[in-house]
């Protein structure tokens, strides 16, 4: 067989992806670029991120606060007569919290319900000749950092209250700063503290001697160089993936979430239960705080509004509030809280998943087919400018609870136009409601035991691009049945999405797959947000990196960013059907460019002077490929950036070397073949001839 065979290679090679042929996988490649076949360009939005506050996807990660339950919704109590959280209706397991607990006794503390500073009760403590009060153990300090904290005082002027930040088990491995003295009404106490070592398992007391009592109220604690409440670290690095957009502020959260809580002084906000993950939210983060976020990271705001509990006016009040001159009742309250210019956010999402039996609020598609058209006609009727995005959901996402299949076009056909077919319903039933429609998906990475090594990382690899492809599929469907999708230039966002697992290399690779096959589409897939933004990096409570997910979407969006024309590729060798399938969901069609085992895209940049190639070599083995130009001529050496790592099992961890890291080199000027190092994904560049 020559280097660069015809199609009777491409058979070997699916022979070697079967295990029956271990030689070089890819000696018969060809790669044809057509710089005449041009798409519609990348968009800043096609490497967004999504949000929600679920436990410490946002506290501790984003948001800077080191405390849990600051507000005291939960009583504090003795470990051995706490109570956790109780499910909700579906029996989701709560959120796991640090809680505050007694010192000086089982029975120091009582939740006083008279006069609480904010929510339902705030902790009494009565002193006497012994400390007593209350703590939080669990927070990570570090050695030298300034911390900047407060809290919410009242009481007898009898009371000596002290705030102590506690690092170690020694006599000086403290800092204590005294109080003044409490009076009858609510008075806010500042304090900082500077730890002098590291701690994984510090702790914040807050103790009175004397006499009388004192109460607490509304307890924080940051590190000093926080932004607006927001971490420092965790932004800087986030900022550096120029997303276009973030997704905010929820997902199941939002359907149970009133926004008018979370107006005005932080403090006063009242906590509240979030029934869809069963968990207290304290309310620190407002769309305030939301739009400051985004802000600070530099990207627009992409709002969805609760569809779920919530009601056309309250969404119509929030555009209001975030597009609306301050001279309007909403935006005045707005300039009240100290923003006196609009934010201006464009998208808006109506709901969240609304479809799926998990969902706060579940419904018919009858019946928010009626709902949504009214929440539409309200925010327009505050703001025409707004683009808005219905939640849809295609056939193959939507089925019986329990049932285990892996859809195929061919088995997902008598779904379109009934219950199980929402996006359908949205272009049937509500057309000209929405400018775009968005769909949700997540798989699950799982092992191939018994395949060969190469076999067996393809298959784990490709498995999530085939959720893109099949999204892209079923939209050709809906596009032939409803011409209006083109007329309108009603565009598709997948604006929310994850392959869970490890970040390790290995799901790397996969993600840049995934990548690459959203790239294929951009034509109508304008959107898209990744499932979350802190799940790019690795965070500790003092410390955050990019993590493997994290340099994907570096590494695109650098390279191949908003701008990039996609190019038609094609190829010499089919992707295979999976020789190994394994579980359940996972649809049943093959993404990737007709370059087996290799996956490529081509782009030229937005003034047409530089030729972009990216391949995804999931393979144990250097890939070499020939590559074709037609319409198209480049000239001299070229530049490859190349995200890689000394084994699939590679991470990036805070405090260790970076396992998989992006490199840049020149590469000799483009001839017949390029070469693709194992385990990698490349992005090579070369000048375009004029």
């Amino acid at each position: 067989m020559t280097r660069f065979g015809t199609a009777a290679g491409g058979l070997a090679f699916i022979l070697a992806a079967q295990g029956m042929a271990p030689a070089a996988l890819a000696q018969g490649v060809r790669v044809t670029i057509d710089g005449a076949k041009r798409s519609a360009p990348v968009t800043r939005h096609a490497y967004g991120m999504f949000v929600e506050p679920i436990g410490s996807l946002v506290a501790r990660m984003l948001w800077a606060e080191m405390l849990d339950d600051r507000k005291f919704y939960y009583p504090v109590v003795a470990e051995a007569k706490d109570v956790s959280p109780p499910p909700n209706a579906e029996g989701r397991p709560g959120i796991s919290y640090r809680k505050w607990r007694p010192i000086g006794g089982d029975d120091a503390v009582t939740m006083d319900p008279r006069d609480p500073f904010v929510g339902a009760q705030s902790p009494s403590v009565s002193v006497g000749a012994a400390p007593k009060g209350l703590s939080q153990s669990g927070i990570g300090v570090a050695r030298g950092k300034r911390y900047a904290g407060s809290l919410w005082l009242s009481g007898d002027a009898g009371a000596r209250v002290e705030v102590s930040l506690v690092w170690g088990a020694g006599a000086g491995d403290r800092q204590t700063i005294a109080l003044p003295a409490p009076g009858a009404g609510w008075k806010r106490v500042a304090f900082e503290f500077t730890p002098a070592a590291d701690s994984a398992d510090a702790k914040l007391e807050i103790t009175g001697t004397g006499q009388g009592r004192f109460r607490v109220g509304a307890v924080s604690l940051m590190p000093a160089d926080n932004i607006n409440g927001w971490r420092a670290d965790t932004t800087a690095i986030a900022k550096s993936l120029n997303s276009g957009f973030w997704r905010l502020p929820g997902g199941n959260f939002l359907s149970n979430w009133d926004w008018h809580g979370a107006l005005g002084p932080r403090d006063k906000r009242a906590p509240m239960f979030d029934h869809a993950w069963s968990a207290m939210q304290p309310n620190d983060i407002g769309m305030d705080e939301w739009m400051d976020l985004t802000r600070i990271l530099g990207v627009e705001p992409y709002v969805t509004v609760n569809a779920g509990l919530g009601d056309a006016n309250s969404a119509a009040e929030e555009v209001e509030y975030l597009n609306g001159a301050a001279t309007s009742e909403w935006g005045a309250k707005r300039a009240a809280n100290g923003h006196a210019q609009p934010y201006g956010v464009k998208f808006w999402n109506i709901g969240n998943e609304p479809y799926g039996w998990w969902q706060i609020g579940k419904t018919s598609l009858d019946y928010y087919m009626i709902k949504h058209r009214e929440f539409a006609e309200r925010m327009r009727a505050v703001d025409p400018s707004i683009t808005l995005i219905a939640s849809g959901a295609m056939p193959d996402q939507l089925k019986p609870r329990d049932l285990k299949e892996n859809a195929s076009l061919e088995s997902i056909q008598h779904k379109f136009g009934t219950e199980e077919d929402w996006t359908g319903g949205f272009f049937a039933k509500a057309m000209g409601t929405f400018d775009g429609i968005s769909e949700h998906w997540y798989d699950r990475p799982e092992e191939r035991p018994g395949a060969p090594a190469d076999a067996e990382l393809i298959e784990y690899a490709r498995s999530p691009s085939n959720q893109v492809r099949m999204k892209a599929e079923e939209w050709k469907i809906y596009a032939q049945r409803f011409p209006a999708i083109g007329e309108r230039k009603i565009f598709l966002s997948i604006d929310e999405y994850a392959y869970f697992g490890k970040p390790t290399l290995k799901n790397a690779l996969a993600y840049s797959m995934v990548m690459q096959e959203m790239l294929r589409h951009t034509d109508f897939l304008k959107m898209s947000a990744f499932t979350t933004g802190a799940s790019t990096m690795d965070i500790t409570p003092t410390a955050s990196v990019l993590n493997t997910t994290g340099m994907v979407f570096k590494l695109f969006g650098e390279h191949f960013g908003a701008g990039t024309i996609p190019l038609g590729v094609d190829g010499n060798v089919p992707q295979p059907d999976p020789h190994y399938p394994v579980g359940f969901d996972h649809p049943k069609v093959n993404a990737g460019s007709p370059t087996w085992p290799l996956d490529v895209i081509a782009g030229l940049s937005a003034d047409g002077k530089r030729l972009r190639i990216a391949v995804t070599n999931a393979t144990y083995e250097p890939q070499r490929f020939a590559v074709d130009l037609r319409s198209l001529k480049v000239r001299g050496k070229g530049v490859r950036w190349l995200l890689t790592g000394k084994s699939v099992d590679t991470e990036n961890k805070v405090g260790q070397p970076a396992g998989v890291t992006i490199e840049q080199g020149a590469v000799p000027a483009l001839g017949g073949a390029l070469t693709v190092p194992p385990i990698s994904t490349a992005i090579f560049e070369y000048p375009v001839a004029e």
